[in-house]
Parts: C-alpha cells; structure tokens; sequence
C-alpha cells in the first residue's frame, strides 16, 4: 500500500463564504459550479486519483451539509463516475459545531477514530499537488505539521511564513503590508498532520485558546500554538498550481488558466474540438446531437470562438453568437448575437438576442430578456445569483444581485437583495 492511501482526507467546509457572496447566499462554497462541476471535485479527483480513498467532509450547518451529502452521499457515484476502484468512501462531521477548521479536523480525528496522517484541505481551493513527495518531505523531517506553501506576489492577502534554512517554520505574518513581510510565501491552507495532534488538541494551551477565542482556526490559532511549543512544523514548497477560489475574481482567474492548460492534471473535460482549445460536452444521444450542431456552427462561423472555451452538455446557442474565454454550463440556452467574454454561465440559464455579458458570473437557474433593440448588458465582475429574472434592456456594472430576485433597469456598483 502506498503512503498516500494511508491519508485521511479531511476537508472543513463550515464557513459561509461571505467573500463569494451573493453566490453562496443558499448554495456551499465547495459545490459551487466551476467549470461544469461542483468546486471541490477539482481537488477530491486529483487526489482521488493518486490513491486517496477516505474524505471526511467537516460540514456545519445546513446548507453545506445538504449540498455535499446530496451530491456525493458516500461515494458510490463519484467513484463510478470517474472508475476509481477501490471505490473512494466519503463520512461527513456527525452534527457538532466547530470552532474553526482545525476544531473540524479534532471532531472527525476523535469521532471516527482517525489513527494514520491527515492531509487537510479546503473546500474553495483548487491546487495541483505531488502528494507523494510532499508526503515523504513530512517524514523526512520527523513534522508534527507540514504546510504547503505557495509564492505569492501580493502578500497582504494571505497568512506569509518566515522560515529558517531547513524550511522550519519560525513563524507566520498574517496578511502583513510588503515591507513587513518575512517572505512572498503564503499559506494555502493544504497541511500534512502527523497522529499525534489528537494529543495536543487536548492540552492546556489549546483549550484556552478555545475558551477565550471561542475558534480554533489552523492559520490563525493551531499552527501558531504547536510553533510556539517548539515542535517541528514545516514549509514545503508547493510547486503546481494553487487557487484560493474566495472571490469572484479570483474564480474567474482559475477558471481561466484551468481553460489555457495550467492545471494539467485537471483538465479532463471530454469533448475537445480538433484544432481549437474548445471543447462541447456531450455522452447521450440527445446531447450528442446539440454538440454536432454546436460544431458545425463553429466550422460555418456561425458562432465565433476566441482563446479557450467549454460548452456544456445540452446546450443550444443561435447564430451570431462570439463567446471569448469562457465557460457555458449544461442545459444553457442562447439566442442569436449575444457577446460572451471572460464570464461563466452556470447550468440551465437562459440568454436572450443580443445581450452583452463581459466579465461576470452569472448563477444557475438565471434568465435574462434581451431583444437586439434594447439589449441587456452585464459587466465589470458583475454576479448573478441563482434563479434570478433580469429583464430586457437592463444595464448591470460590477452588481451583485441575490438568489430570486427580479432585476429591472440600471444597477451599478449595487447589491439587490430585494427585486426593483
């Protein structure tokens, strides 16, 4: 057996993702779709397939729990879906609140007896990581912890780490002004932990950081605490491919390189026109049928492709349709002359005659009315909720509109959560 499969996959998904807001508003930040599937079956396939068979989703509250039990129950589906075999076995946090993502990680070590190294993960991240060699790296250095550390050019943002010339560890800056930081490496919150941390989540130190904090958070309590005791907590140095998908730029951005190639491993779409860096999905007879359609629009110019695009299962696109850099999810219907660059469309949306979308992220469920003589036009890291009724002629810039909601006319620099 390898030493990977010995791994228990521990993935904390108890936040409420306010930085992704309106899109997490009623749906987990882990199952948001990306690239025609939910969020965090990037990472769970990745590591899926160097042998990992154990995840342990670290779920609290409703919606998070709903989202990832409905779609992945215990990993019957996900495994036949992609022929992983052995299958992969999914548990979820039994119905405790936790303080922070590293009191998720004491609950389910404590409760399901978790006696082998854990590799925690989370839920928004997308990342291309050798697990064998950050595995031995974690040996060979005898670590209570290993944190996978990734370069960064804009230090403010993350947790930032000092480390001496081993790769310990001394310390971490957390979102530091550049002439304050020890270094351009930042945390991104992938750790290798050794068994033994169910003893020290139980001393003295821990529990007052716990009563007095009310959170026990990895980045911002545990590690600091297991630094400061003096045992031996790690950097490795992360060589592919990291996104910390918690914002909606940041979402566009990895949609973006996962479409021009940068995770390799990763882009397995299926469908891929010859010649292009297009692919249009499609397995049953029906949606075979749509893809030849699709294609031969393509072929005629009769839709106009730019740079790297993905079409979903099911779709139906017009004539005179340019779609740039972007992402059509499954079941999306769109009329004739209608503009799409740098933007995703989520699954069975709905887009009308000429309407111009640059830039967004438009959320599943969504129509939006157009006509060629009174388009509507959404732009400027706009984001569309699910379900949402945008009507002919509305112009929206860098707006924010919440699940159900009916949208009227101009709304910049705004958040709707009620309609017009």
């Amino acid at each position: 057996m390898h030493a990977q499969e010995k791994l228990t996959v521990i993935i904390p998904v108890g936040g409420k993702a306010t930085r992704l807001m309106p899109l997490t508003a009623e749906t987990s930040k882990a199952c948001l779709r990306l690239l025609n599937r939910p969020l965090v079956e990037f990472s769970m396939l990745s590591l899926a397939r160097q042998g990992i068979r154990n995840f342990i989703f670290g779920v609290k509250g409703y919606t998070n729990y709903r989202d990832l039990y409905d779609y992945f129950e215990s990993g019957y589906g996900f495994s036949a879906r992609y022929g992983i075999t052995p299958r992969v076995h999914i548990k979820y946090q039994p119905n405790v609140d936790d303080l922070g993502s590293a009191d998720s990680a004491r609950i389910n070590m404590e409760y399901y007896d978790v006696r082998n190294p854990v590799f925690a993960v989370q839920g928004d991240n997308i990342f291309d990581v050798n697990l064998k060699e950050i595995i031995e790296f974690h040996r060979e250095k005898e670590a209570t912890i290993t944190i996978a550390l990734r370069e960064v050019e804009n230090v403010e943002g993350y947790g930032i780490a000092e480390l001496n010339k081993d790769n310990r560890i001394l310390r971490f800056v957390e979102k530091p002004k550049p002439e304050e930081a020890p270094s351009k490496l930042a945390n991104t919150g992938l750790y290798v932990v050794s068994p033994e941390i169910r003893k020290i989540f139980k001393e003295k130190g821990v529990k007052k950081i716990m009563e007095e904090r009310k959170r026990l958070d990895f980045g911002y309590d545990f590690i600091p605490y297991v630094v400061s005791t003096g045992r031996p907590v790690y950097g490795y140095i992360l060589k592919g491919c990291w996104y910390d998908v918690g914002t909606p730029q940041r979402y566009l951005d990895a949609m973006r390189d996962m479409l021009e190639g940068k995770f390799t491993s990763l882009r397995d779409f299926g469908g891929k026109i010859e010649g292009l860096n297009v692919w249009v999905q499609g397995e049953s007879p029906e949606s075979l049928k749509r893809r030849r359609e699709i294609i031969r629009k393509i072929k005629l110019g009769k839709i106009e492709v730019e740079g790297s695009v993905l079409i979903g299962r099911h779709c139906k696109i017009g004539d005179g349709v340019r779609i740039v850099n972007s992402c059509i999810d499954n079941y999306t219907r769109i009329g004739n002359n209608v503009t799409i660059v740098n933007s995703a469309i989520m699954d069975r949306v709905i887009i009308g005659d000429g309407a111009e979308i640059k830039d967004s992220i438009i959320g599943r469920h969504v129509t939006i009315h157009s006509s060629l003589q009174k388009p509507t036009r959404i732009s400027a890291i706009s984001v569309i909720a699910d379900d949402v009724l945008v009507e002919t002629g509305s112009i929206l810039k860098a707006a924010k509109v919440y699940p159900h909601q009916h949208v009227k006319g101009e709304l910049e620099n705004q958040t709707l959560l009620k309609a017009c």
